[in-house]
């Protein structure tokens, strides 16, 4: 059984990342999505209130877990047991960070691999920053992410 983690701040989750981890659903027998709980971040929603919305999107997908970490990657991945990494890209911008992050997990643990998949180009414009942006102008959140956490960032946002 193939596990692979896919790691991320998801501040909030948006399509582009469900794009991503559904693809990884397909592809490996396990995904475990990692919501890293960054210290250095001000996130606007908590790790908890994160990995819930991931949840709720990735219900159906029966080989996706969803948990939270703080530290290193590549011992969130040990102990998960997986052997491979998921980067979503959408930019060449993404590919030059996400390249110096791979390295850097392969000089911590030669085990791990890392597999870049890139993001649909309907969603490649998309990030949780801009979300971030749109939300806090009270802008329409359709198609930027998924539908069942539209209503939760609204609250959030108070629309």
């Amino acid at each position: 059984m193939q596990t692979a983690v896919y790691p991320g701040s998801f501040d909030p989750i948006t399509c582009g990342h469900l794009d991503i981890i559904k693809r990884a659903s397909r592809i490996y027998d396990r995904v475990v999505v990692g919501v890293l709980n960054n210290v250095n971040k001000n996130p606007v929603y908590t790790v908890s209130e994160r990995a819930s919305m991931i949840t709720e999107v990735t219900r159906e997908l029966g080989n996706v877990e969803v948990d939270t970490f703080t530290g290193l990657l590549v011992d969130f991945a040990k102990a998960k047991n997986a052997a491979v990494i998921i980067k979503g890209l959408r930019t060449v911008a993404d590919f030059e960070y996400e390249f110096q992050m791979a390295l850097l997990n392969k000089a911590l643990d030669p085990e791990f691999e890392t597999v870049f998949l890139m993001t649909d180009t309907k969603y490649s414009y998309i990030s949780s920053s801009m979300v971030k942006e749109v939300a806090k102008y009270h802008g329409e959140l359709s198609g930027l992410v998924p539908e069942p956490i539209i209503e939760y960032i609204q609250k959030k946002y108070k629309y």
